[in-house]
């Protein structure tokens, strides 16, 4: 039987799960940018060259897929005997609840994962995929990540599950789980350096513009696209939070104002947010602190002000612990130009 004990360490076969409204990016990223590591390879060392194989395969026995934009892919693949990894691609979705709904009726690939895992293959998920390799509960107790809008869905759905929804990638033993889109590059590139050395995976990246140094999703989140958990208490907790902010605040004041207790409170947030409620002010601060950078010309002293903050030093190690990066590089990265 073909397991991880009999690989190849110098040929990478990978398949790509090809799903009703995959996005296509996610499968054609993986297939061509392991085809130029592969054509790198060869023209380094056309004798000895690592050889990279990708298929693309079905769990229903389909031979076309319709995929986000309207194409059609045809041509998929059944499972092959010898395969390395199997990667999920994200599905498009209208909300995380429409995405649960479709990973709930996704029974025949939730099957093929299990049994592919049992042969010892490696598995993968991107994005919105990671949903589904994790409702397979084979990341329980384990560490991985998805993208970052979709935080809140994932704690609530697959709580057992040790989210670090900042990482762009996550490896735990034999899986590997991504952000969104553009972080599938981040797995490719992890991959080509295990088949073909650190120098081909260098020379991958150069040629197709992949910043290997990019390792966390954090300078990217937006608040304002972020799914919120919808009940009473976070409701009351964010209306009073977004109205203070400015203020000196304490887990004492925000429990009283939503009418529990500190203890009770803070079992909520780990539940609801996956942090406590002094975390979740200072996520808070940060994400104003954030918007003003990206809008206004106000200086870093007047905007942390505005945060809450009066040390600026303390706010900026704050910030940058954060989003990886200081005040000055967010601004400069992502404030808006005029045309």
């Amino acid at each position: 039987m073909y397991d991880a004990q009999t690989r190849n360490h110098r040929t990478l076969r990978v398949g790509i799960l090809a799903l009703e409204d995959t996005m296509l990016a996610g499968m054609a990223t993986v297939c061509d940018s392991l085809r130029v590591a592969g054509k790198l390879a060869e023209i380094r060392d056309p004798l000895h060259a690592p050889r990279f194989e990708t298929q693309v395969l079905n769990a229903r026995g389909a031979t076309k897929v319709r995929t986000a934009n309207g194409l059609e892919l045809g041509g998929l693949a059944t499972v092959p005997d010898q395969l390395d990894l199997i990667l999920v691609p994200g599905i498009l979705h209208d909300s995380p609840q429409d995405l649960l709904r479709r990973i709930a009726g996704s029974g025949p690939e939730i099957e093929l994962l299990r049994a592919l895992h049992l042969r010892g293959v490696r598995l993968a998920a991107s994005c919105s995929g990671t949903l589904l390799l994790a409702a397979t509960g084979l990341l329980n107790g384990r560490r991985a990540t998805t993208s970052w809008w979709l935080a809140a869905a994932f704690r609530h759905a697959y709580p057992h599950v040790r989210l670090e929804a900042d990482e762009m990638l996550v490896e735990d033993g034999e899986f590997f789980t991504t952000g969104a889109a553009s972080s599938i590059q981040s797995l490719v590139l992890r991959l080509v350096g295990e088949v073909g050395g650190p120098a081909l995976a260098q020379q991958t990246a150069r040629l197709l513009l992949i910043d290997p140094e990019r390792q966390s999703q954090a300078p990217y989140v937006s608040a304002a696209l972020m799914e919120r958990p919808r009940n009473s208490m976070s409701e009351k907790a964010e209306q009073f939070l977004q109205k203070e902010l400015h203020h000196e605040l304490t887990v004492t004041r925000l429990a009283e104002h939503c009418g529990t207790s500190e203890r009770s409170l803070l079992r909520h947030f780990q539940q609801h947010y996956g942090q406590s409620p002094l975390a979740h002010i200072q996520h808070m601060r940060v994400e104003r602190a954030k918007a003003m950078l990206e809008t206004t010309h106000l200086s870093l002293d007047e905007i942390v002000e505005r945060c809450g903050y009066s040390d600026v030093s303390s706010f900026r190690k704050l910030f940058k612990r954060a989003t990886t990066i200081t005040p000055a590089d967010y601004r400069e990265r992502f404030r808006l130009r005029r045309a």
